[in-house]
């Protein structure tokens, strides 16, 4: 017997069988779900836009902290006045901290947010100057602040209250990376609500992408020992909380447009579910150009996220009014950015 025929033999030995039928399963639950989700999102991606899915005037843009440390000037508020004229920006969301792990904020942070907000008031009005704080969380690492500790929370809520007296016009969170169910992020939630109403100014968070697949944020968790995505039911928990809620629909993974396309016109149904009429609901836009395993710059484009967020819009609840796009970044937009949001939502 040949060396041809032994190998053949040893290939249908009973003992072989097993290892490669586990094999072709492993392959089969990674491979399929993969290809049926792919197919899935790109049709997703198709279709045509219904009437009246265009800016309804809730836009938002994250800022940097350039524009309250002093380094912005006159100038270059004038040239981003004239920038956003004729776009549906609302709110800025602008840098101003980050929050120390202790819940404080000295107020050496924001030097220069009286001048900006008086200054905004003044050249666009109409336009609200929201203070942008936020911190790494404690989560994942053991590092960063932790909302469990009462003390902290009430020193977030006593931060927020002495930003507010600098001027700013209201105040919008981005805790990271929050684990969805988190009790002591609503608990804080209640407490900076009770703050904010009381003083007439907005109180606006930054969010995590849904579950594209139920409960899928705990098998990932389980699996990677980090979560990426709320489960709907927590993102509605939070959404009634707050006045504004902003989906960081970016760093998704995607790999090719139409893929990303229709992530975040699955993404925006999603939220719009768990979004109260009452709740200004915006879908993140990637004003930013990176390229690692989470965020692909020639997949996550400003066109295919506003396409997304329209398709999204028009299937799912295309008379909501309160519902804009926030535009994050604007120190890493380019033009082609700015033209690909006027275009495709102005």
């Amino acid at each position: 017997m040949g060396r041809t025929d032994t190998i053949k033999r040893q290939w249908r030995s009973p003992r072989l069988k097993w290892p490669r039928r586990v094999a072709l399963t492993l392959v089969l639950l990674l491979v399929v779900p993969l290809l049926t989700a792919g197919v899935s999102l790109r049709l997703n991606y198709a279709g045509h836009y219904e009437d009246g899915t265009r800016t309804r005037g809730r836009d938002a843009i994250w800022l940097g902290h350039a524009w309250v440390d002093g380094r912005r000037k006159d100038a270059d508020l004038s040239a981003f006045a004239a920038r956003i004229k004729g776009t549906g920006i609302k709110d800025l969301y602008v840098h101003a901290g980050p929050l120390e792990h202790n819940g404080t904020l000295p107020a050496s942070a924001y030097p220069r947010a009286r001048w900006l907000v008086d200054a905004v008031h003044r050249e666009m009005p109409g336009v609200r100057v929201q203070a942008w704080l936020g911190d790494r969380l404690a989560t994942e690492e053991p590092d960063g602040m932790r909302l469990a500790d009462a003390g902290t929370r009430a020193a977030v809520v006593r931060s927020t209250g002495r930003i507010l007296d600098a001027g700013f016009d209201g105040v919008h969170f981005d805790l990271e990376p929050l684990l969805s169910d988190d009790r002591d992020y609503l608990s804080l939630l209640d407490d900076l609500g009770e703050l904010t109403r009381a003083r007439e100014a907005p109180l606006s968070v930054a969010a995590h992408q849904i579950d594209p697949l139920p409960a899928l944020h705990s098998v990932n968790g389980a699996v990677s020992g980090r979560e990426k995505w709320w489960s709907q039911a927590f993102f509605a928990e939070v959404a009634r909380r707050v006045d504004q809620i902003a989906v960081m629909s970016y760093d998704t993974w995607m790999p090719l447009e139409s893929m990303y396309g229709g992530y975040v016109a699955q993404q925006t149904s999603l939220a719009l579910e768990a979004t109260p009429e009452g709740t200004d609901l915006l879908m993140g836009l990637p004003f930013f150009h990176e390229d690692d395993l989470g965020h692909h710059e020639n997949a996550e484009t400003v066109a295919a996220a506003v396409r997304g967020a329209r398709l999204g819009l028009g299937r799912t609840d295309r008379h909501r009014k309160q519902f804009g796009l926030a535009l994050y970044v604007d120190f890493a937009a380019t033009e082609a950015d700015w033209a690909a949001y006027r275009a495709g939502w102005n």
